[in-house]
């Protein structure tokens, strides 16, 4: 009884050794990511008008020297949310770390766009949002897409608020 316990404890010890942790895979880890997303996301005119609100989900590759590779859009709610987060990803090319002995990583990253709706917003406001919910249109994968052995990355949040 004594040898199977200490046979059970080995192997469970064994098997939480095998369980690595990663680093964050970016430069400086995740208060850094955020940061230097919100920072880069520059958000149009167009979105701002528009009220425009919603999630982009990308896919994207990462080689060993931090150069962003296959960018693909899994998910969008409107095309008008796509370009500021395509600009931001490419300004952080070189800040992306992957595992050792790897020449290629993948990782899934949302990022989540939205206005600040406050009590004192007018009808117009009210109504440009509404508008863009009502006619958004989400860019959707109808194929299957392979994730393969991809890092999802925490949702990096972006709020803006009314234009003056």
């Amino acid at each position: 009884m004594k040898k199977l316990l200490v046979i059970i404890a080995l192997f469970i010890t064994t098997h939480c050794l095998a369980q690595q942790q990663l680093a964050f895979p970016f430069q400086g880890g995740n208060p850094a990511m955020m940061q230097f997303f919100r920072d880069s996301l520059q958000l149009s005119q167009n979105i701002k008008l528009s009220k425009a609100s919603g999630m982009v989900v990308f896919k994207f590759s990462a080689d060993d020297q931090g150069n962003l590779k296959n960018l693909v859009i899994y998910y969008a709610d409107d095309a008008v949310l796509v370009p500021p987060v395509i600009e931001a990803m490419k300004k952080s090319t070189r800040k992306w770390i992957i595992p050792d002995k790897e020449k290629l990583h993948d990782f899934v990253i949302p990022f989540m766009i939205r206005y600040n709706a406050s009590e004192k917003d007018d009808k117009d406001t009210w109504a440009a949002l509404y508008n863009f919910y009502a006619k958004h249109k989400p860019i959707i994968s109808h194929d299957q897409i392979p994730l393969n052995l991809a890092t999802l990355l925490p949702t990096v949040t972006v709020s803006y608020d009314s234009v003056q």
